[in-house]
């Protein structure tokens, strides 16, 4: 299988960069001034949506690379929202999304990476999780509590992130070479645009599913997780499976940016359909009379 490309290929304004560098509070959560109107990033991203679907296709019959999307957010973030709009025009035989809410029993029976590399997408295939392994080195790290349930043989707490950092970063870099490209979104959402969509989930009736109230637990601790936030996305985007801090307090946008990031990827990736061989060619004109030739 050919090797897939050392260093990402995409050009984005919102890919964190691999140096450590990265700051919550200088990336953007709204799309800034110059963003086209609403009927213009309706066409982007129905344009961005059906060639994500036409190379989709062409995955699928390459056979050779799977590609991974992973969305982490805070909740109302959009995340739902993006994947389903995103890849709406996607065969659903070629797409497979998983959610990673508290761990069962069974998968706390094994390593914290167990359960989603079960999920891992198969070659051809789009595989997409709505949060991920990446909640490893999140909640749990805001709530250490957490990792009482894990029963691990010791747990060191800051030389334990350490550790569950350097086992992702090698974990996506084995990924990364034996086929599946790794794209990473954080859904930037404001604190106080996040607040309005929670205030609208509670005074909308069909909306009160969506909302529980450690929502509200979550949202109190809003700095610790911005701060764990930081950290995870200096430590784990690299140049084989970057990370892109995509601005959420505009949905539309939003769903634009992830749109051409993703059709981007597919389209630097040597796709290519199947060849049928010179002797099966030979045969299709007798193949045509066959069916041709056939009454009803």
């Amino acid at each position: 299988m050919p090797a897939l490309p050392e260093k990402s290929v995409i050009s984005s304004p919102f890919m964190v960069p691999h140096d450590g560098r990265f700051t919550v509070a200088d990336s953007p959560a709204g799309p800034g001034k110059d963003v086209a109107g609403k009927k213009a990033l309706e066409k982007q991203l129905a344009d961005a949506v059906e060639g994500i679907s036409e190379l989709q296709r062409k995955l699928y019959a390459d056979d050779r690379y799977s590609l991974l999307l992973i969305f982490q957010a805070m909740d109302a973030a959009g995340k739902d929202g993006t994947i389903r709009a995103v890849m709406s025009g996607v065969n659903p035989a070629g797409c497979q999304v998983s959610s990673f809410k508290s761990p069962s029993d069974e998968e706390l029976e094994h390593d914290w990476l167990w359960r989603t590399t079960r999920r891992l997408p198969e070659r051809g295939r789009i595989g997409i999780f709505n949060r991920s392994y990446y909640e490893e080195v999140l909640a749990v790290r805001v709530h250490p509590e957490y990792l009482q349930n894990q029963r691990l043989p010791r747990h060191q707490h800051e030389a334990l992130w350490q550790e569950r950092f350097e086992s992702i970063r090698d974990h996506e870099k084995h990924l990364s070479r034996n086929g599946t490209v790794v794209l990473k979104f954080w859904l930037n959402v404001s604190k106080d645009e996040q607040k309005k969509r929670f205030l609208k989930r509670l005074t909308t009736p069909e909306k009160y599913w969506k909302f529980s109230d450690s929502d509200l637990v979550t949202r109190d601790r809003w700095d610790e997780y911005m701060q764990t936030y930081e950290s995870m996305l200096n430590e784990t985007s690299t140049t084989y499976a970057p990370w892109f801090a995509i601005p959420a307090d505009d949905k539309r946008y939003m769903r634009v940016c992830v749109a051409e990031i993703i059709q981007q990827t597919l389209e630097a990736l040597p796709l290519r359909y199947p060849e049928k061989a010179p002797e099966e060619i030979a045969k299709f004109e007798e193949y045509i009379a066959r069916l041709e030739g056939e009454t009803d």
